[in-house]
């Protein structure tokens, strides 16, 4: 199974683009509520904000895309919100696999999806399978997904591999059975709507990542909205634990 660098074993690259993209799509139910609409309004709007961000990120030569679209912790709201939540991810999976294939994006999901419905579930598998072979952008939804979860079914599913190992395990040995293990660590983590927490996504993962905060609501995160993100990203100094020195002394010189 192949593995990307570890950024806290290894010096990754930098890239004026970032590589790969996480984002928690947060404020579609404050969105409608400022309009006097139902939530669902929001979230349905949302997924019209998702298939605008994957063109983006075609447009910009992003590779990776992963989107926080239903937590772990989502299960407690409000169980009508929850059900429209389901049946929406349902409609997105019918209607939007065609455009994603014609565009060269693979579709994965990651997270317990033992919870699910089994049309869903089916409608997962059936997507995942009909857009293996693109390579244009890989597409990551994390739904039933939470951080700690992540870790402790690597964990699990490492002991159960390797029942007879007895040395000291290092992290090059849970990392292939991480839920993103065929993806780099994020260059740049988004999150909308205002709030300033990573909420339980990714935990393993945005060890490095550059951290972008928004007060703009997800149904109105649009292409200048991305701009900005991708500016902010731009004007970091990416050290990995190194000095400002070390990375200036490092730089090619100028022609």
């Amino acid at each position: 199974m192949a593995l990307f660098s570890s950024s806290t074993r290894q010096i990754p690259s930098a890239p004026a683009v970032p590589e790969h993209v996480a984002v928690i799509m947060d404020g579609n139910g404050r969105w409608a509520k400022k309009r006097f609409m139902p939530r669902v309004a929001g979230h349905v709007k949302g997924v019209d904000a998702v298939r605008e961000m994957v063109r983006h990120c075609l447009d910009q030569g992003v590779r990776y895309l992963t989107l926080f679209a239903f937590s772990s912790e989502n299960w407690r709201r409000p169980q009508e919100e929850v059900s429209l939540l389901m049946q929406l991810f349902v409609k997105a999976l019918e209607q939007e696999v065609d455009r994603l294939h014609r565009n060269g994006v693979r579709l994965r999901v990651i997270g317990d999806l033992s919870r699910f419905e089994p049309r869903l579930q089916q409608l997962i598998q059936a997507a995942e399978a009909r857009t293996a072979e693109n390579t244009q952008l890989d597409l990551t939804i994390a739904a039933n997904y939470g951080g700690r979860w992540d870790i402790m079914q690597a964990v699990n599913r490492m002991l159960a591999a390797q029942p007879d190992k007895h040395d000291t395990w290092q992290e090059s040995d849970l990392e292939p059975y991480l839920t993103m293990h065929y993806a780099p660590e994020p260059d740049l983590f988004i999150r909308t709507g205002g709030e300033q927490r990573i909420s339980n996504f990714l935990l393993w993962q945005l060890a490095y990542a550059e951290l972008y905060f928004t007060d703009t609501l997800w149904p109105d995160f649009d292409q200048a909205a991305f701009g900005q993100a991708i500016a902010s990203y731009q004007q970091r100094e990416r050290r990995f634990g190194r000095t400002s020195e070390q990375l200036q002394s490092s730089a090619p010189p100028h022609a």
